[in-house]
């Protein structure tokens, strides 16, 4: 992109207003949840909303927590490059991880349901060893994931405004520690909700625009005549077609979208096993809401990668093969501008302030989950393990505080550092497989297989994390005979190293737990893990339902996870895309216009589960918030009922309101 659609002053309004805003609301909101729900700001509260968060705030934090810039500006990118295949690869190449972590996420509340990071678990069952191990492979996806946050939003901002890209690093995570800071993970899930709601409302707002009023574009049918025309003058501007079927957009045939998504799948399930912020969230949740959180909120992120770019990234392609826009440099392609670029073309000044909005609310909420994940990391697995052991809950919080302000300006200098060096959000995104995956196996064994060892755990890691970069750099060397950000950065060297680092791993743990296998008890786990105590919790703030933690109900809920994560996994990436890969077929008009109305229908039904039920599931605490501050008005107080033994053990919306006298 050549000249800033927008003025800087707006992209200075974006970063500062919008963040000081999000920062001075959800303050607020943290006080009026101290006041009007009696949830006080202890260590535990801070750090896991006393385990009690329902399924429809949980799913929707999901969402907003695996909906990075990438997410956004990547998948639009891959849909330029690779055609109708890109966007489906993206979405079901990063759902079914979500799926998949359902299974974790039951099996955390039944084998370890106080711990507070999955790194605390594998400290009680293997030791200070493999903790350290895995310590490390922790804070490096949550500095790679908030890396490709900072470089996809800061990319975006200059290109839009031209707003000074180094100044974006520091300052778009500013408004994030404010509230953070104050409100801990329930801040973080309530500005997660609002984010996934706006990003779901622009992403509407785009295709009902594209596919129904835009003059450029305006229906189905004209979007499939563009593509079909852009197959044949973009031949020679993008070799990555000539690898589809007939050199076609409009098929999933695509090698190089295949290729594409198996990178994706692995580096993926790097980024959501060993990445704490999933754990997180896994911890918050009530145990009957678990599992059914993950699988709404993984499908309901589906929609927004394969919905924004089967619209915005063929809609850049369209207009570069109708001659509307010049055909995009491949630096901007991997920066992630296709989506911009087509916004603003389409939708001009208005369009390119949505995708600014849509890219600030994606790096924000997602940076607030990485913000407080490495608060929790620090706190328990460094400063309450080898700093302070048995520090009590008042002092952890003060810890968590000051973690949480150091990886907020750490986060922004790691930025700046890849932006000088030449690394953008494409290459970090393809990198993150090699990096992370290695431990992916070993920690899911940790709560799922009894006989994984402790060596076993720690080989695998180590080994993989070695043998993958060794091979993606072998490879890139090869295949071009130097080793530059460039070579490293193809598709090929990338899905060597990927493959490597995930299968090495997976077959050491397996064979040597095999050879000489662990029998560990999770009794362990669920006797020495224990919630925090502080002195100024409330006696009556018990949250522990003996409904919630019954064994049989967590039990049946397992059964439930296992078979229904499985099956849409399998759904996803073999039964819905490979038999269209392999019977080389061109969409026909009728069947193209099947896929837009399957993107609507899914966009639809997604805002449906992670914007309005939401709302409905907590209309009981919005109604006493509201009530309270009424009350305030009035002049009146409020003071909490006794806990009546109602089933919604968690609803402190039964209050009386008492005059105040003074």
């Amino acid at each position: 992109m050549t000249e800033p659609v927008l003025s800087q002053g707006v992209g200075w309004g974006i970063v500062l207003g919008f963040g000081a805003f999000f920062a001075i609301v959800m303050t607020l909101l943290t006080f009026a949840q101290k006041r009007y729900l009696q949830e006080y700001q202890t260590s535990e509260m801070f750090m896991t909303a006393h385990r009690s968060v329902k399924t429809g705030l949980v799913a929707s934090a999901v969402v907003s927590s695996w909906t990075w810039a990438a997410t956004l500006l990547q998948s639009s990118s891959v849909a330029y490059k690779y055609g109708v295949s890109g966007p489906f690869w993206y979405a079901s190449g990063a759902t079914i991880q979500v799926l998949l972590f359902a299974i974790l996420a039951i099996e955390l509340k039944r084998k370890a349901p106080n711990a507070h990071t999955f790194l605390e678990i594998m400290n009680v069952r293997y030791g200070k060893a493999t903790h350290l191990v895995f310590l490390f492979f922790a804070l490096a996806t949550n500095m790679i994931v908030t890396a490709m946050l900072l470089l996809g939003g800061s990319a975006v901002l200059n290109a839009l405004t031209g707003v000074n890209t180094i100044a974006c690093c520091f300052l778009l995570p500013l408004g994030v520690l404010i509230y953070t800071h104050f409100g801990g993970i329930k801040a973080t899930f309530l500005t997660d909700y609002v984010h996934t709601t706006v990003i779901f409302i622009i992403i509407l707002s785009f295709l009902f625009t594209v596919y129904c009023t835009s003059p450029e574009i305006g229906s189905p049918d004209r979007m499939y005549d563009m593509l079909d025309q852009a197959s044949l003058k973009l031949r020679v501007n993008n070799p990555d077609l000539n690898d589809n079927a007939q050199s076609s957009y409009l098929t999933m045939d695509s090698l190089q979208g295949l290729i594409f998504g198996i990178i994706n799948i692995v580096g993926n399930f790097g980024t959501v096993f060993v990445d704490n912020a999933y754990w997180q969230r896994a911890i918050a949740a009530r145990p009957s809401s678990t599992v059914k959180a993950y699988l709404i909120g993984g499908l309901a992120w589906f929609a927004i990668p394969f919905t924004l770019a089967t619209t915005m990234g063929l809609a850049g392609v369209a207009l570069v093969g109708a001659g509307d826009i010049d055909p995009l440099k491949k630096e901007d392609v991997s920066a992630g501008l296709v989506l911009p670029l087509a916004a603003a073309h389409i939708l001009g000044k208005a369009g390119a302030f949505a995708v600014l909005v849509l890219v600030f609310m994606a790096v924000t909420s997602a940076a607030s989950a990485e913000l407080i994940a490495v608060s929790s990391i620090y706190t328990y697995d460094i400063y309450r393990t080898y700093v302070h052991s048995g520090a009590l809950g008042s002092q952890v919080i003060v810890q968590s505080h000051y973690s949480v302000l150091g990886f907020g300006i750490g986060m922004g200098a790691l930025a700046v550092i890849l932006n000088y060096i030449g690394i953008d959000l494409g290459y970090m995104y393809l990198l993150m497989g090699i990096i992370c995956s290695p431990a992916v196996f070993p920690v899911a064994f940790t709560l799922t297989w009894k006989k994984q060892s402790k060596s076993a755990a720690i080989s695998a890691a180590l080994i993989g994390v070695v043998a993958g970069i060794s091979v993606w750099l072998g490879t890139a060397h090869k295949l071009d005979g130097v080793i530059t950000i460039d070579s490293t950065g193809k598709n090929y060297p990338m899905l060597a190293g990927n493959l490597t680092s995930l299968g090495v791993s997976l077959i050491i743990t397996l064979v040597w737990s095999t050879l000489a296998p662990d029998n560990f008890d999770f009794d362990v786990t669920r006797s020495k893990l224990q919630i925090l105590t502080d002195d100024e919790v409330l006696e009556n703030a018990n949250y522990q339902d003996p409904i919630e933690t019954d064994p049989a109900r967590l039990q049946k809920a397992f059964n439930f996870a296992v078979w229904s994560s499985i099956a849409l996994t399998i759904i996803l990436i073999v039964i819905w895309p490979l038999p269209m890969y392999f019977s080389h077929y061109v969409f026909s008009k009728p069947f193209f216009k099947f896929w837009v109305a399957i993107s609507f229908i899914w966009a639809i039904c997604s805002t449906v589960a992670v914007a309005i039920y939401p709302l409905y599931e907590s209309k009981k605490s919005i109604q006493s918030v509201f009530g309270g501050v009424i009350s305030d008005i009035k002049g009146e107080r409020i003071e909490p009922k006794v806990n009546d033994g109602e089933k919604d053990y968690r609803d402190n919306s039964n209050q009386v309101i008492v005059e105040n006298k003074a």
